[in-house]
């Protein structure tokens, strides 16, 4: 259902909106030269539709999107699930620069065992044509190579090409270095080729604790016929599937499971992918999605699920999904998956025990993908390039400097310094600043102090000028760093003041350049946004840690200082006896009271001290 019959023409919703069906389906919109932008499902479109064409609340990337809207088209389906199918087909499709798109979706990778007498173990990917047993699939062909290195190390299977089997006379080096039985040549029984195959077999299936037990009693055996140099290869054996499961940390686990996490942060996205088949973990992979409206965790995740187990009827599906969010449409999802694939599907959330250590796992390993990312040199000296652009800078600033307060209701407050270079954070560079001296819980008093102290050894010759210097607060904040300024008569250079918005969300900062006069904004999509923010972001992380390191050993001095009889020698000896005050705070008055000098007396006081929070 075309919304405007001329391109050039002005888009106007309320018209469109008055004959949009409020029945579930497909809307695909458009910009003035005809390209499409963005496909979205609906429940109901008229309702869904509308959200995008109300007067404020909207979050910046939306409000670009909707700027260049040009023509909205309309399919209308049967019920959500037909139009979850036909979105994921338009989005694989067009791949439309503002959905959320699956970068890689390259088929996974196999372990292929080959048929025959004595049959080669291999890496393949596409599709499954030759006669054989495919195990997997796995999440990257770095977790089947290591599977396979294992298994040549454990069993002796072949690995070679057939022309090169087929071709040999003699052993290869592969022989030689106790990797491959030589069955080319003949040195090894099909009996004792076809034991040593099924054992792989057990082993890619993940039976690693069957397949265990099976050669403990081979051992056995053997030992007890005094063939020791069997009995001394299955115990090698043994060992190296021993090692292997002691690494893998989700061990423990039953059935065929994905575990999916999704992190989302200013400038990126990533989500994290553990596969677990027949309780083996066969690997993990990041994918980092391109996000281009503003999403939640859990839309992320969604539209990773859909696109991942939808665009590909070849992807092998688990009985069962982890993920790290809910979202309303999963029910959807899991339909769609069962009407497309024909399998019951089920995603779970609240999860205990080793399924709740899975969940934990895969999104520690987002967190640190995501972060990896944004740190990453060519990322960082991207970013440092539109910042440049953004301020109308000549010259790519080589040194960013960031200040932030952290304190606990005026309590040991402490600034912070991070310098960013193009390389990214430049942390021997970083500082704390203890304030003393100050009004508690007075923040402009807390930055002058800081700043006076860091600009007083440029005045000196001492240290690197900043080319822009950040600070975390609104025109007070701004105003406090140019006064500091001014009086050092430090030289020119740029001052950026980062404001929260008024929902004190990322992507909706005021910016002041110099001087409160000097307002402005930029988009929530904007790489030099994304550079402040992480700036911002790493500078109250280092304040906070500060904070509660001085915080803590404030609390932890003054709690003995505090009582009576107890003096820096008793304080020493109390602390080397119990091993520090963590203990000592554990300890019960009776514990207490049998520490060197310690009466029973003394010993409640210190216990009445320590307890008194």
């Amino acid at each position: 259902m075309p919304a405007a019959d001329d391109n050039n023409a002005t888009f106007d919703p309320s018209a469109f909106l008055s004959t949009c069906s409020g029945r579930p389906g497909v809307y695909r919109m458009f910009d003035a030269d005809a390209k499409l932008l963005y496909v979205g499902k609906a429940k109901n479109l008229k309702k869904r539709l509308a959200s995008y064409f109300r007067q404020n609340g909207l979050a910046p990337k939306t409000a670009a999107l909707v700027g260049r809207i040009a023509q909205i088209e309309t399919t209308i389906t049967a019920n959500e699930t037909e139009a979850l199918l036909l979105e994921q087909t338009l989005i694989k499709e067009w791949r439309p620069p503002y959905n959320i798109l699956l970068r890689d979706d390259k088929s996974y990778p196999y372990v292929f065992l080959s048929d025959g007498d004595f049959p080669r173990l291999s890496i393949h990917r596409g599709a499954k044509k030759q006669k054989g047993r495919y195990f997997g699939p796995y999440p990257s062909a770095g977790a089947i190579r290591e599977s396979l290195n294992l298994l040549q190390k454990t069993f002796f299977v072949r690995q070679c090409e057939d022309s090169f089997y087929k071709n040999r006379t003699r052993p290869c080096l592969q022989y030689q270095i106790k990797r491959c039985k030589a069955p080319c040549v003949g040195l090894v029984e099909p009996a004792e080729y076809a034991d040593d195959v099924r054992h792989s077999v057990m082993f890619l299936e993940g039976r690693s604790n069957a397949l265990t037990d099976e050669l403990s009693s081979g051992m056995q055996a053997a030992a007890m016929t005094l063939d020791f140099e069997r009995a001394a290869g299955l115990r090698d054996q043994i060992s190296l599937l021993r090692r292997v499961q002691d690494q893998q940390s989700m061990e423990g686990g039953t059935g065929d499971v994905d575990i999916v996490a999704a992190m989302v942060n200013p400038g990126g996205a990533c989500v994290h992918l553990i596969s677990v088949r027949g309780g083996r973990v066969l690997g993990s992979k990041n994918f980092f999605p391109q996000v281009a409206i503003e999403e939640e965790g859990s839309g992320v995740l969604l539209a990773f699920l859909a696109q991942y187990y939808l665009s590909s009827q070849e992807r092998d599906l688990p009985s069962e999904l982890i993920v790290n969010a809910q979202h309303e449409d999963f029910p959807t999802l899991i339909a769609a998956i069962d009407e497309l694939r024909g399998r019951e599907l089920s995603i779970s959330y609240r999860v205990r025990g080793t399924r709740a250590r899975w969940q934990q796992l895969a999104v520690t390993n987002a967190e640190q993908a995501l972060a990896a990312r944004l740190a990453n040199r060519q990322h960082v000296a991207a970013r440092f390039d539109a910042l440049a652009l953004a301020l109308n800078m000549d010259e790519v600033p080589q040194r960013l400097e960031c200040f932030d307060i952290s304190h606990s209701s005026g309590e040991a407050t402490v600034a912070s310094c991070v310098v960013f270079g193009p390389e990214g954070p430049l942390k021997s560079d970083y500082r704390r600043y203890n304030i003393e001296g100050v009004t508690p819980g007075d923040d402009y008093a807390a930055m002058y102090q800081a700043l006076t102290r860091r600009f007083s050894k440029i005045k000196d010759g001492e240290g690197k000028l900043p080319d822009i210097l950040l600070v975390d607060g609104g025109k007070g904040q701004l105003a406090m760093a140019r006064e500091v300024l001014e009086e050092l008569a430090v030289p020119d250079l740029i001052l950026l003041g980062v404001a929260k918005g008024a929902t004190r969300k990322p992507g909706l900062e005021t910016l002041y350049l110099n001087d409160a006069a000097h307002e402005f904004t930029l988009p929530g999509n904007s790489p030099a946004l994304h550079l402040i923010q992480q700036i911002r972001d790493e500078s109250h992380r280092f304040a906070i840690t500060g904070h509660r390191a001085r915080r803590g050993k404030t609390r932890r001095t003054s709690t003995l200082e505090e009582v009576a009889g107890v003096g820096p020698k008793r304080r020493r000896e109390l602390l080397n006896h119990f091993g520090g005050l963590q203990e000592l705070s554990r300890a019960s008055v009776e514990e207490i009271g049998k520490a060197p000098g310690i009466s029973k007396k003394l010993a409640e006081l210190i216990y009445a001290a320590l307890h008194s929070e």
